[in-house]
């Protein structure tokens, strides 16, 4: 039966396959192309990859079928059926993941591209490979691995996924290294400019933007864009945006796992750093808190010894680092706190934003007020103005540019209607959870949230979800909880505090959750949408 119409079905078969492992691909993009963590994926979402497995033992199924028939007619029939049955699901399954509404969709970055046409390869190999003549003697035996072979990348699609991965691991690695080098070659050319790294595991990134705004006031500032905080982000940045006329370079540094931000410091080489909090965050990929911890701590490690170190005096454990902290021009920021470089007093927060009082060391003041919600970004602004006093802004500057700082997107930005929204939709992790609820509890009205709760918490993920629960129930009177990964340690939670069981809402998805809002909202109610569950664990 190998004719035009075989050929065709063949590369149609693995074109499908192909395009429906797009998911699995997007799935390894989210998980920051970090082959251990897309396994760990796999494990837990297996039922995801059930519909491929069917699919395709079904096609090879019936495949095998239309070789006990001694009727030929239908023999072919079944023969072409088992393609066509294989490519129509498979394109079901594509468009199905193709207009689902990802928080993150998939970018066809250089990577991913060449990611997806080694994929594709691959398919487009096996299913060709069923068109050999293998020289069994044995017609079953033949018959079997042929459709195995055919089918098989429909079969094992994460498997494939993972295959392609491999054997694109070295051109990645030395690709990524080349790149990576290029920029570090051309930061550390530019002896001319402030090099300014910020890490934390929250408020690093409006950290940042406030920062970049309060620099601005008096020099030309480059700052890596958005969440551009990993070594290949701000290699982009570097090689295509910074130029001659730039004084300063702000880096977010972002990391999921020790050594992270030792990288990024060996790329940047940042002679001002910035700690704006260290919490409990990605302790699945750290492993322990104190691992969180020693690789934020490689920032302060990182710089000279007549570097500028700038640390969150309100923490503890940043308390801490500051003591082990071996730079010459260590200084502490925070709210009501005295002796401290810089710090915030007489706050007044409200629905509609903040009030304060900055001051320096030096006994400088500035009344200030700012758009932005809740302490903990007082608490962040305190952070980017001693890092901006101490490159010479004036406090009159700072506060100008703290009136026109806007809320960075999905992180508290207040949406203003019939019913007020805060979007605080992009993360979560405990100590911004608590900050976001403060916010909540601020406003009057009937007040709800929409959370999934928290993820990436180790062995304390169900313990910290259950005391959040516990946290609603002190500032909400509404609580839709979203999805199955932690609903029920959340519920538990709402319930022991004497949350009213009537007001707790679980949904299965975003999607239901947010068609079930509007019979619980009212005119003049507020909405918080507290973290929105990633598209790779729900």
């Amino acid at each position: 039966m190998t004719d035009w119409l075989t050929y065709i079905l063949t590369m149609l078969v693995a074109a499908a396959s192909a395009a429906s492992s797009l998911k699995f691909i997007h799935m390894l993009q989210l998980e920051s192309y970090q082959g251990k963590m897309y396994l760990k994926w796999l494990k837990a979402h297996l039922s995801d990859c059930l519909p491929y497995l069917s699919i395709g033992l079904l096609s090879c199924g019936i495949r095998l079928l239309s070789a006990a028939l001694n009727n030929h007619v239908l023999e072919t029939l079944l023969y072409r059926a088992s393609d066509l049955i294989c490519i129509a699901s498979l394109s079901v399954a594509f468009i199905v993941w193709l207009k689902k509404d990802h928080r993150k969709p998939l970018k066809y970055t250089a990577r991913a591209i060449r990611l997806i046409v080694m994929l594709s390869i691959i398919c487009a190999a096996l299913s060709c490979a069923s068109l050999l003549d293998m020289g069994y003697t044995n017609v079953t035996a033949s018959y079997i691995v042929k459709s195995v072979l055919r089918f098989s990348p429909c079969i094992l699609a994460p498997i494939m996924v993972l295959l392609a991965y491999l054997i694109t691991y070295p051109i990645e690695w030395l690709v990524k290294r080349w790149y990576f080098n290029d920029a570090r070659r051309k930061l550390a050319a530019r002896t001319d400019i402030v090099k300014i790294g910020i890490t934390g595991s929250y408020g690093k990134t409006s950290t940042k933007f406030m920062l970049a705004s309060m620099l601005s006031e008096k020099y030309n500032v480059l700052y890596t864009p958005s969440s551009y905080n990993t070594p290949m982000g701000i290699t982009k940045i570097v090689r295509g945006e910074l130029k001659p006329e730039h004084q300063v370079f702000v880096a977010e540094m972002g990391a999921r796992y020790k050594g992270d931000i030792k990288e990024l410091c060996e790329l940047v080489r940042p002679t001002y750093g910035i700690i704006t909090a260290v919490g409990k965050q990605h302790l699945e990929t750290f492993g322990s808190f104190e691992s969180v911890i020693s690789t934020k701590e490689e920032l302060l490690d990182s710089l000279p010894m007549d570097g500028h170190a700038f640390i969150n005096g309100d923490s503890p454990v940043c308390v801490e680092m500051f003591g082990r902290c071996k730079v010459g021009d260590k200084n502490l920021f925070g709210i009501d706190g005295k002796g401290l470089y810089m710090h915030a007093e007489n706050i007044e927060v409200g629905e509609s934003g903040s009030s304060f009082d900055l001051v320096s060391a030096d006994g400088r003041r500035e009344r200030c007020t700012t758009a932005l919600l809740g302490r903990h970004n007082i608490l962040n602004i305190a952070g980017a103005a001693s890092a901006a006093y101490n490159l010479g802004v004036s406090m009159k500057q700072i506060s100008n540019a703290i009136a026109s700082l806007e809320p960075v997107e999905h992180r508290l930005q207040l949406i203003k209607g019939a019913v007020t929204v805060i979007d605080d939709a992009f993360n979560s992790n405990p100590a911004g959870a608590k900050a976001a609820l403060e916010v909540l509890s601020a406003f009057s009205g009937r007040r709800i949230i929409v959370t999934p709760g928290m993820v990436e918490l180790g062995n304390e993920e169900a313990a910290l979800n259950e005391e959040f629960g516990r946290q609603i129930a002190e500032c909400a009177d509404i609580a839709i909880i979203v999805g199955a990964i932690n609903g029920e340690n959340i519920r538990r939670g709402l319930l022991s505090a004497g949350f009213d069981e009537k007001s707790i809402v679980m949904a299965t998805t975003f999607s239901e959750a947010t068609e079930a809002l509007p019979s619980y909202t009212e005119p003049g109610c507020v909405v918080l949408f507290e973290n929105d569950l990633t598209d790779n664990y729900n």
